[in-house]
């Protein structure tokens, strides 16, 4: 058996993916004005009847923190991981249809794969058999 073999692609994945909403979680709390460009209009008008633009990205910050390091916490339950990939998988879902195709399309393409993907692993291996 080579190296490639033993290693499980659930470990290469879920640090990929915990380090970028780690990343965004944090900068999405700290800065949040770097991030104003990226919700529609429309998005932040209703959002902004209860919020203002800098608490709605903080809280946005918050949870993306929370669920990076969820996804770095090997030794947490599985079933936490399977949550936070199906809230990855509808914030991805979520962020294609309300905000459109542009030129960042192609990155949560890629990442709503890998969200799917790492639902898919964690929920064949805890299938009975």
């Amino acid at each position: 058996m080579t190296l490639l073999e033993k290693i499980n692609p659930e470990i290469p994945l879920r640090t990929g993916l915990g380090l970028m909403y780690l990343y965004s979680g944090y900068d999405l709390m700290v800065n949040p004005s770097h991030w104003y460009g990226f919700a529609p209009q429309w998005f932040l008008d209703i959002v902004g009847l209860v919020l203002s633009q800098d608490a709605y990205l903080r809280m946005q910050g918050a949870g993306e923190l929370i669920m990076g390091l969820i996804l770095l916490a090997w030794f947490l339950p599985r079933g936490f991981v399977r949550v936070v990939s199906l809230l990855m998988i509808a914030e991805m879902t979520g962020i294609l249809f309300l905000a459109g195709i542009d030129l960042i399309t192609f990155r949560d393409l890629g990442l709503l794969g890998g969200a799917l993907t790492l639902f898919l692993l964690v929920t064949r291996d805890q299938a009975p058999s």
